[in-house]
C-alpha cells in the first residue's frame, strides 16, 4: 500500500450515527495495511447527525434526507474526494437519486456485502438479515442476496421489534448487556430457523455485538465496507500510475 494510494482520498458521509462514523473510520484504519502513518489513506469525513431519520421518511412519511444527503455528498466531491461510502444501511435506500445527482463513485455497502457473503469460500445459501424496519421492508439485502443465488431469512413482527429496541439503545449509548442480549437473541432464533450466518444490517448493531462473542456467526457490513473502501482506493491509485506512465 505504499505511494500512490496515500493520494486517493475516501469521502465518509456521515452523522447516521456519529457513533457509526467513528466505528467505521476505526475499521478503514485497521483494513489498512499501512506500517506508518503516511502509509494510510486519506479521508474526508462529513457527519451530519441533523440529517432526517432515514426509517422514519420511507415508513411513514417523515422528512426526507435526499436534500442534506446530497448536500453532503456535494461537500465531499468538492472538498477532493476521490469517492464515496456511506456508513449507514438505510441510507442506501436513497442511493440511486444520490449517484444521480452527483456523478462521484459511490460505494455500497449492501451490495457488497452480498458479495461477501455469497463469494466467500464456503458460500452461505441462507443468510439472516437484521436491520431497521425500513431496511427489512425496502429489501435492500434482500434483493441483493437473492440475486447473488441465497435464501434470506428475516425476523418477524415480534423479532422485529427487539432489533428495533436494540439499535435504539445504541444510538442512545447504551452498549450494554441488555442490548447485546437483545440483537444477540433474535440472531441465535434466525440460526435455529436455518439462517448460516447473519448480517448485522445496521451499522449500530456492531457496536451492540461487540460487547462479546455472538452465539451465531455474524457478518459485519461496516467492515466489509472498509475492506472494499481499501481495495477501491487501491484500484484509482494503480489506475492513475498506469496513465502516468503512458
Amino acid at each position: 500500500m505504499r505511494g500512490a494510494h496515500t493520494e486517493v482520498v475516501v469521502g465518509v458521509l456521515g452523522g447516521m450515527g456519529p457513533a457509526a462514523t467513528a466505528d467505521f473510520y476505526a475499521k478503514l484504519v485497521r483494513a489498512t495495511p499501512a506500517a506508518t502513518d503516511q502509509e494510510h489513506l486519506r479521508a474526508l469525513i462529513w457527519s451530519d447527525p441533523s440529517i432526517p431519520d432515514r426509517t422514519e421518511a420511507l415508513l411513514t412519511g417523515g422528512p426526507d434526507p435526499l436534500p442534506l444527503l446530497t448536500e453532503g455528498a456535494s461537500r465531499l466531491r468538492d472538498a477532493g474526494a476521490d469517492f464515496l461510502v456511506v456508513p449507514c444501511n438505510t441510507a442506501h435506500a436513497f442511493l440511486v437519486p444520490i449517484r444521480e445527482r452527483l456523478p462521484l463513485p459511490l460505494l455500497s455497502m449492501i451490495d457488497e456485502t452480498a458479495v461477501s457473503v455469497t463469494a466467500a469460500d464456503q458460500p452461505r445459501s441462507r443468510v439472516g438479515v437484521l436491520g431497521t424496519n425500513a431496511t427489512r421492508r425496502s429489501g435492500l439485502y434482500r434483493r441483493a442476496l437473492c440475486e447473488r443465488g441465497a435464501e434470506v431469512v428475516e425476523p418477524d413482527e415480534a423479532q422485529q421489534e427487539r432489533v428495533s429496541r436494540g439499535i435504539a439503545r445504541v444510538k442512545a449509548g447504551q452498549t450494554d448487556e441488555e442490548t447485546w442480549a437483545l440483537i444477540a437473541g433474535v440472531a441465535t432464533e434466525l440460526a435455529e430457523r436455518g439462517a448460516e450466518a447473519i448480517i448485522a444490517g445496521c451499522t449500530e448493531l456492531p457496536l451492540a455485538l461487540a460487547l462479546r462473542e455472538a452465539p451465531v456467526p455474524i457478518i459485519d457490513p461496516t467492515q466489509v465496507l472498509a475492506e472494499a473502501a481499501v481495495r477501491y482506493a487501491t484500484t484509482v491509485a494503480a489506475s492513475r500510475v498506469r496513465s502516468r506512465c503512458a
